[in-house]
């Protein structure tokens, strides 16, 4: 502590205050970096929820105590007890999504409910599953869902029961194959509900995927790309990845058609029916004269000739009916209309006896049967006017744009930012430390001697030069100098600076003051 005394009151005032400045900033500093130290670094625990289950998740970490920092929508915690969180509160069904299943039914009890109280609470918890079960697939961030049921309504029983799906995809946009798979989710999980009758919006505000398109087995792109990819991967087994190009183009119908055809058949007949009609007649006839005696019974004329007669006839009746035939046939859109294929294949290089790289196109052979690979795998129809292109021709390579990427050491490495910086304050703060504060208390500050006349001696030139030895003569005048009660003392009743007297003297006796010092530094080697 007195060395520590002696060189504070050795220093000006500058330099105090430079040193005094030097050792708050490292008190700061080693402050800061303290805290820094202490406090836990802070991770990411949940994201992007809604205010409520956002504040139900703040409630519960207040009531364990544990830190946490808000940072716009985010929750960050200790990294150390980020994992141990999320299980903990996930045992409590936290963070909850807003969209509440069948717990909804648990709160009902048989007392007070009405058969109307029953059925909302049911179609709400079916709506919320739905979206539970939406959200759990990676694409979807949040979802809600709506059912109309129509079947509550006794005087309107036909009436089909349909949906609504509001989607916020979660970074890409929502494609159609996802909208017409939640289509059919939704209309699985509905009694009633068909595919058809759910429409499927974004948070843009945009139909995904119409309701034509659920309906269609494939559209046109959907099948060009299944059949390019199956093109490509027959023609690259025999010319190798990269050197071939394929391009399918498939016109497809886009209205839906529906004919109803009814033929009749005259020579093709049938009997349905036969009715037989037959009918029979009797007559009998008496010949005899007219007198008074024949109407009399007992009379002459009573007795004279008679004679009888039978008819029979019969009639049939036979019914036909002609031969029908009736025809209804429906052509949905999708089904090909026409098929247009272009492949490009690369021809063979090889080098000539001069080293020269030349060019040859595949044999015209094995184009044919590439060609007939082609037909057969893309189901060509030569009625339907389908047409395949085939040819080989030169593709020059490419080289890829850029530097090429590789491996370095640091990618094993795993830094954290927030450590990186730790240790860069550290460094800091050690080397203001070990300037400003370490260095100026260790060093002692150098005591000019006195500079007395120095006798000289013979150099090899025969010149005189200093030899560091105090002159024979020069003793007789420090005798003859005044005493010290008639010289003041350095710093004492004068104003000027010992340091920079001495520096003035030291300026006008440059050489005098080389040649003590060597002469120093060779007695001290002597010495050693």
């Amino acid at each position: 502590m007195q060395q520590i005394g002696t060189v504070w009151m050795n220093l000006d005032r500058r330099k105090q205050i430079i040193v005094a400045g030097a050792v708050v900033l490292v008190f700061l500093g080693v402050l800061g970096m303290s805290r820094l130290v202490s406090a836990p670094s802070m991770t990411l625990l949940y994201a992007g929820l809604e205010s409520g289950a956002a504040g139900d998740v703040v409630r519960s970490l207040d009531q364990r105590g544990v830190a946490y920092a808000i940072r716009g929508g985010s929750i960050y915690v200790s990294g150390a007890q980020r994992d141990e969180l999320r299980m903990t509160l996930a045992s409590e069904g936290l963070p909850a999504n807003g969209n509440r299943g069948y717990e909804l039914l648990d709160s009902l009890s048989g007392f007070g409910t009405t058969s109307q109280m029953f059925d909302a609470a049911y179609w709400r918890a079916k709506e919320g599953e739905l979206a539970r079960t939406i959200v759990g697939g990676p694409h979807v961030s949040q979802a809600r869902v709506h059912i109309a049921n129509g079947s509550a309504n006794p005087f309107q029983r036909s009436v089909a029961p349909t949906a609504s799906v509001y989607l916020v995809p979660s970074g890409a946009e929502i494609t159609g194959d996802q909208a017409k798979a939640i289509r059919f989710l939704v209309a699985s999980a509905v009694s009633g509900l068909a595919p058809e009758n759910v429409t499927v919006i974004d948070s843009n505000g945009t139909v995904v995927g119409g309701q034509d398109t659920a309906v269609a087995a494939d559209t046109a792109d959907d099948k060009s790309r299944q059949l390019r990819e199956r093109v490509l991967r027959l023609v690259e087994a025999r010319v190798g990845t990269g050197n071939a190009v394929v391009e399918v183009s498939v016109d497809t119908v886009t209205k839906t058609e529906s004919i109803r055809e009814r033929r009749f058949d005259p020579k093709g007949r049938v009997a349905i029916s036969t009715d037989v009609e037959e009918r029979s007649d009797s007559a009998r006839n008496q010949s005899s004269d007219v007198t008074v005696a024949s109407n009399l019974p007992d009379g002459d004329g009573a007795g004279g000739d008679e004679s009888n007669s039978t008819g029979t006839q019969t009639r049939e009746r036979v019914n036909y009916e002609v031969s029908e035939t009736e025809l209804e046939v429906h052509n949905a859109p999708g089904a090909i209309k026409r098929l247009t294929v272009a492949v490009l294949v690369n021809g063979i290089r090889a080098e000539d006896a001069a080293g020269v790289e030349t060019f040859a196109p595949l044999p015209q052979s094995e184009l044919g049967a590439l060609e007939e690979l082609v037909a057969s795998a893309v189901g060509f129809d030569a009625a339907r006017g389908d047409v395949i292109t085939l040819k080989s021709l030169d593709l020059p390579v490419v080289e890829p744009q850029g530097t090429l990427a590789s491996a370095s050491m640091w990618q094993n490495i795993h830094l954290d930012a927030m450590s990186l910086i730790q240790m860069a304050v550290l460094g800091l703060v050690s080397m203001v430390l070990a300037l400003f504060v370490i260095r100026p208390i260790l060093m002692k500050p150098a005591m000019a001697p006195a500079l007395l006349p120095a006798a000289a001696g013979p150099d090899a030139d025969g010149t005189s030069v200093l030899t560091g030895e105090i002159a024979p003569d020069a003793v007789s005048e420090f005798t003859s100098l005044p005493t010290q009660a008639d010289v003041p003392a350095l710093g004492v009743g004068t104003t000027e600076d010992p340091v920079d007297r001495l520096r003035a003297m030291i300026g006008d006796k440059q050489e005098e003051t080389v040649e003590i010092l060597r002469n120093w530094l060779e007695e001290g080697e002597e010495r050693v």
